[in-house]
């Protein structure tokens, strides 16, 4: 039996195991996890596929960013529903610091301006702006339902609006960058990140995973605070009514 055939039957294995115990413990999302999986072993097999046409046709690279930026839209801007324009907010939160940083570290260098560098680079970039994004638009939605009365005394103590609602904005971009920020302080003591681990083994020397794997990790921790400073503004601005007042927001 060959290394990928292994590799697969060791993935779904892994798969069931999970399966398995949610059911015996009945959790209740024994299948949302059967699910998740196949959808991911489908959508890695299609990219997959997708990745090796781009490589040979290097243009496409860009139309598989943007639809990556995307795809991390509407993924965020579902989980953050309850607010207007949700996915088009998460894409602006989302694809400026992921896009921009991209193209600084290729035009600095510190990558080849290949697709076999950008498409890496740009999915874990976006990847963390994702999630930055999210915890962070969630966070401050349920600070503005939950802490509501807080920011009407401060309103009605002469704060403009936006520093009523700092104090919340403060303590979700916190939320929002705890993962980044646990990640880089344990980086190589608790867990050996996918950057590091895939080019060692891709057969790249150990100084030079680590070297790649500063890079995108430290850019990574600005990408995601960027992120989260922008959804945070979009969010206040689009539940500030005029009058330096703040609509009513919805529980999530």
């Amino acid at each position: 039996m060959d290394r990928g055939t292994i590799q697969v039957l060791a993935a779904f294995g892994f798969l069931a195991l999970a399966a398995g115990l949610a059911a015996w413990l009945r959790l209740g999302f024994e299948r949302a996890l059967v699910i998740a999986g196949v959808r991911a072993a489908v959508q890695l097999a299609a990219v997959g596929a997708l990745i090796a046409l781009i490589f040979r046709v290097p243009a496409l690279a860009v139309v598989f960013v943007a639809t990556m930026v995307l795809a991390a839209a509407l993924t965020s801007g579902g989980r953050l529903r309850v607010l207007p324009g949700a996915r088009r907010r998460a894409a602006i939160a989302i694809g400026v610091p992921s896009v921009l940083a991209t193209g600084l570290l290729l035009a600095v260098g510190a990558f080849a301006a290949t697709p076999r560098a950008t498409i890496p680079t740009a999915g874990i970039l976006i990847g963390g702006a994702m999630a930055a994004t999210t915890l962070t638009g969630r966070r401050l939605l349920e600070g503005l339902h939950d802490d509501a009365g807080e920011i009407e005394t401060r309103l009605a103590l002469g704060d403009d609006v936006r520093t009523a609602v700092w104090p919340v904005a403060r303590r979700a971009i916190t939320t929002g960058l705890v993962p980044a920020i646990d990640q880089t302080r344990s980086v190589g003591l608790v867990a050996l990140p996918g950057t590091f681990v895939g080019l060692m083994l891709g057969g790249a020397s150990p100084a030079t995973a680590a070297r790649t794997q500063l890079v995108v990790l430290l850019a990574l921790l600005a990408v995601e605070l960027l992120a989260a400073l922008i959804v945070s503004q979009l969010i206040v601005r689009t539940v500030t009514e005029p009058g330096e007042r703040l609509r009513e927001v919805p529980p999530i």
